[in-house]
């Protein structure tokens, strides 16, 4: 069954019939994590890299930021069964959308690439595979079944993109 993974949103299923999957991964992260001998998966789709220091965006939705989101997506796989010396972690978005880098002054795709590296590394994870950058919209989807991650880029009708 696919399940759709929307933006500052996130998913765990432990059935081998899921998919989960995220559309319009622009200057957003998509992020998977997934233990194949639980078969535990888990997606965010999230936005930024974190709330402005005067906000309190995270209290009210803490899957829209990086640094907020991804620890609950750890959490939550483990809560469901996952192993952290197990997990398969994997992203992709983080582009820059415009016409060039220069048309994006603020880089918030390269700031949530950044800054999921800094969070996979403060924690002792390793990020596996990644397809992020360029200025690409893509589609990520994770099979809890095969723990395939695929990619499409641009909207292209069959999953031809990497196969992370």
């Amino acid at each position: 069954m696919q399940q759709v993974v929307g933006m500052a949103d996130l998913k765990i299923s432990s059935s081998q019939d899921d998919v989960l999957i995220t559309f319009g991964l622009g200057s957003c992260l998509g992020v998977t994590v997934y233990d194949p001998v639980s078969r535990v998966g888990g997606m965010l789709h999230v936005m930024l890299p974190q709330p402005a220091p005067d906000l309190e965006k995270p209290l009210d939705n803490p899957y829209m930021f990086v640094d907020s989101g991804v620890p609950r997506l750890f959490l939550g796989c483990y809560s469901a069964g996952a192993r952290k010396e197990r997990i398969i972690v994997k992203a992709a978005g983080g582009a820059c959308i415009g016409d060039s880098e220069e048309g994006d002054p603020f880089q918030i795709g390269r700031q949530n690439f950044s800054m999921l590296k800094k969070v996979l590394s403060r924690n002792g994870v390793l990020l596996q595979s990644f397809d992020v950058g360029g200025g690409a919209w893509r589609t990520m989807s994770l099979d809890l079944g095969t723990g395939d991650v695929r990619v499409r880029t641009d909207g292209d009708e069959a999953f031809e993109g990497a196969l992370l």
